[in-house]
């Protein structure tokens, strides 16, 4: 299949003006194919030649204007149309579909529970190709309507609203048929079909709408009055900073099976995984990842679908705007104020990690840099999400939120039912403001890489006169910074009290004259409205390290956690010493978000990666030590999530599996709670990792929990089991079952590999290269990514290893995703490297 380039996709626009798309879809001819008939109108405004894409199992026929084309001229995934005449022009395909098992194009699920199946598209980002034929591009937006035969007992949404227009002679088949949209991008288009559990209200003179499939009902049933009052308090807070009122007929919310990413923002038909339908219990910051997914899906309602990138350069216009929007409103319009630290711990390192990668890119990159659709799907990475949603966020800071609202109106005006580009939005910025946004965006949104600042603390008599100290910051970087730098004293009872919040502009040629004593604490970019790494001076360090847990903001402690987090990656603080820190403060802890954060920092990447193997059994001892202490504080039940917290980390790092067969055995923990399956399925993966428990176990397991969330467990079970056979089963079905659903195959790959396991599984780092590459090129981008991510074997940490991989990035080959997440990997394997060799050195020291 070709990907579109930039060029073909510049000329195709020059010449074409697309007005509407028909599209009957018939869902009832069976379980591997479907029927896909389109009509689309459309103009040639000079005499020209272009092509159409499609990735069909069959074109039946084709027709412009009247006159048939030869389906054998189909190439790839192109139609050529050739001799078009200016003016308007009608286009049928009558094409046989096949559906999809790795959530690209028209995905097909069939619910272990009851036995139902589930059909919804995920177009993005040529996907449309798979459903229908389309000139897939975004700049040639047109008005979509659908016309869906299903089954009897289905419900089917789109972008518009739907109605049961008729049912089929015969079987009874319900006709739906959608409102047609308003001009939108073909990735933009959407359905989704299958017996739905549905609650709907009406808010705004609108009609809202969330969807799961039957067998999560109960569990959607439980959270609707959450997720609606979310939704409406978003739609509502949008509609006070937008002037552009929502601009679509509906808004439906499906949590759909096996979906590839978090969720998608459909106009009118949002699809989230449905992970976030809970059937186990969550913590509340879960539930705020959940409302922050739902706030950036409806903000997108006008950042990407309103007023749409004219070419993939621009997703940041998208995803980054989204992104800062999502997190700043839900703060503004819900319960979840907290939602900046959560930011901070688990989301923006998400974008430093990807920033210091070879494969970094700028926020906005050039157009070279995205010459087609295939390179531009490498760039939906912590970049594009967290780096670029930490720039908007420095931008409001440097801006003013007034005046950068009312650039984000005027982009809204001057652009919607359009397409845009970066220059586009900088020039309405700047028409509010005497700032130059254009320096700021050539300098932020065009440089890669990230700064780090370093404090440098001078006493009285070296310059800050008598009782003074003076303060200035080096820059390691680009980037220029508007930040505070909180200083801090110890107060008689031990807590760390804020005694000053200095404005501060990185560079600057002054020093910072600061009267009082020096501080015991002082913390650059506190409030975090910068995206840089900040270094604590030494006496900072020493302070943190003993009192962090007495710091009285958890944004600031966020801030003071990352740093160490940082220092930790880049070598310069000896991990046991993170763990310490853990021990010492996070039993006093109140934030679940960070919590959950150092606790998954200190488990996946101290533990199981920077920690030195002949070390990782104390390591783990300590964090169950920890895990062990929250759960002592928590017995009375009145944390019910920080002991949900302490309890998944007591099970992830259990070295010893007498206790964790026993909760699994009596069905509860002492002190609460009862094991539900999210519990079960992570005791029965963590035993099964020890060896402590066999397939019948697994099996028994999944009968007692046979839905998709229970055959997911049992697949990471099985594959974790260590023994030779269990592993070249799961290997053979990694990478030679080719039937295997993107779910499975993630489950699959994330039992396979364990630390506990390296001698066992040695032999596969060796093959892991050229099977993947194998892999990805039968199987596509989809799995080549889950490939690559999660069936990597990154414990496995040494020279040979890296060095194979190098080579393997050599072979012709090698899809881009699977390139791309292995260049990623790779460099994750170096730095394990790096960080151990400096840990070495210390204790030769």
């Amino acid at each position: 299949m070709s990907a579109l380039t930039r060029a073909e996709a510049q000329l195709r626009a020059q010449l074409l003006d697309v007005h509407h798309y028909a599209v009957t879809l018939d869902l009832t001819t069976g379980d591997e194919t479907f029927d896909s008939t389109t009509v689309i109108r459309f103009s040639a405004r000079t005499p020209a030649d272009t092509f159409i894409e499609l990735k069909s199992e069959e074109l039946r026929s084709a027709t412009l204007d009247g006159h048939p084309l030869d389906p054998a001229a189909l190439t790839g995934n192109r139609l050529p149309l050739t001799g078009l005449t200016e003016g308007p022009h009608e286009l049928r395909l009558d094409t046989r579909m096949r559906y999809s098992r790795t959530g690209e194009g028209l995905h097909r699920f069939t619910d272990p529970a009851d036995g139902e199946t589930y059909v919804y598209t995920q177009m993005f980002m040529d996907d449309v190709q798979r459903v229908f034929p389309a000139f897939d591009q975004p700049d040639l937006k047109a008005v979509f309507q659908f016309t869906v035969t299903a089954p009897a007992h289905w419900t089917v949404l789109a972008n518009g609203t739907t109605t049961r227009t008729g049912d089929r002679e015969g079987d009874g088949a319900g006709i739906w048929t959608s409102a047609p949209t308003p001009v939108i991008s073909t990735y933009l288009a959407a359905v989704a079909a299958g017996p739905w559990h549905s609650i709907t209200t009406e808010h705004a003179g609108l009609p809202f709408g969330i969807h799961c499939r039957k067998s999560l009902a109960p569990h959607l049933d439980a959270d609707a009055d959450e997720i609606l009052s979310v939704t409406t308090a978003c739609y509502d807070r949008y509609h006070e900073k937008f002037t552009e009122s929502y601009p679509f007929d509906s808004y439906d919310q499906a949590f759909v099976p096996e979906f590839n990413a978090g969720a998608m923002e459909n106009p009118g038909l949002v699809t989230f995984r449905d992970e976030f339908v809970f059937r186990s219990a969550v913590t509340d910051t879960e539930r705020q990842r959940r409302a922050m997914v739902i706030a950036h899906e409806m903000a997108h309602m006008w950042f990407g679908d309103l007023v749409t990138l004219a070419w993939f350069d621009d997703i940041w216009l998208n995803e980054s705007f989204a992104e800062y929007m999502g997190y700043q409103t839900l703060t503004e319009a819900t319960r979840f104020t907290g939602t900046w630290t959560e930011f901070g711990m688990e989301r923006k390192p998400w974008g430093y990690a990807a920033d210091q990668r070879p494969s970094t890119h700028p926020v906005a990159p050039g157009p070279d840099d995205v010459p087609d659709t295939a390179s531009a799907l490498l760039n939906f990475d912590g970049i594009s999400y967290a780096k670029g949603a930490s720039a908007l966020r420095q931008l409001v800071a440097w801006l003013g939120e007034k005046d950068f609202l009312a650039g984000i109106n005027t982009h809204f005006a001057r652009h919607k039912f359009a397409n845009a580009t970066l220059a586009d939005f900088v020039d309405s910025l700047a028409a509010h403001t005497d700032r130059d946004v254009h320096a700021w965006a050539d300098i932020w949104l065009r440089t890669t890489g990230i700064d780090t600042l370093t404090p440098h603390i001078q006493d009285a008599g070296t310059g800050g006169g008598p009782g003074g100290w003076t303060l200035t910051v080096d820059r390691r970087g680009s980037r220029p910074h508007r930040i505070t730098a909180g200083t801090y004293a110890r107060t008689p009872d031990g807590l760390l009290e804020r005694t000053a919040l200095l404005d501060l502009d990185v560079p600057s040629d002054e020093v910072l004259s600061v009267g009082g004593p020096r501080p015991d604490l002082l913390v650059l970019n506190d409030g975090d409205l910068s995206y840089a790494k900040v270094r604590l001076d030494e006496t900072s360090l020493e302070t943190a390290l003993r009192g962090l847990s007495r710091i009285p903001d958890p944004l600031t402690r966020a801030v003071v956690w990352g740093s160490l987090r940082d220092m930790v990656r880049d070598g310069e603080l000896d991990p046991a010493a993170y763990l310490t820190t853990a021990e010492a403060h996070l039993p006093d802890e109140s934030d679940l978000a960070i919590v959950q954060g150092v606790l998954a920092f200190a488990r996946h990447h101290v533990a199981d990666l920077y920690t030195a193997p002949a070390d990782r059994t104390s390591a783990l001892t300590t964090l169950t030590a920890v895990a062990r202490d929250l759960l002592r504080r928590t017995e009375d039940g009145t944390e019910p999530g920080l002991r949900l917290a302490a309890l998944r980390a007591f099970i992830d790092s259990a070295a010893q599996p007498d206790t964790l067969a026993a909760w699994l055995a009596d069905g509860t923990v002492p002190g609460g709670p009862e094991l539900d399956p999210e519990l079960r399925w992570r005791i029965l993966a963590r035993l099964a990792v020890l060896g402590a428990t066999d397939e019948d176990a697994i099996d028994a397991a999944l009968a007692a929990d046979p839905s998709a969330t229970g055959q997911q467990g049992a697949a990471r079970c099985r594959a974790a089991l260590p023994t030779a056979e269990a592993k070249a089963a799961a290997w053979q079905r990694l990478f030679h079952d080719d039937t295997l659903s993107n779910y499975l195959f993630t489950a699959t790959a994330q039992g396979f590999w364990q630390p506990e396991q390296s001698a066992l599984v040695e032999e596969y780092v060796t093959r892991y290269y050229p099977d993947a590459i194998a892999l990805g090129a039968r199987r596509g981008p989809a799995i080549g990514q889950a490939a690559g991510r999660w069936a990597f074997p990154g414990h496995h940490a040494d020279q040979t290893h890296l060095q194979a991989g190098y080579t393997a990035l050599e072979d012709p080959e090698i899809i881009p995703m699977l390139r791309r997440a292995l260049v990623d990997q790779l460099d994750d394997l170096a730095r394990t490297l790096r960080v151990r060799a400096a840990q070495a050195v210390r204790a030769d020291d």
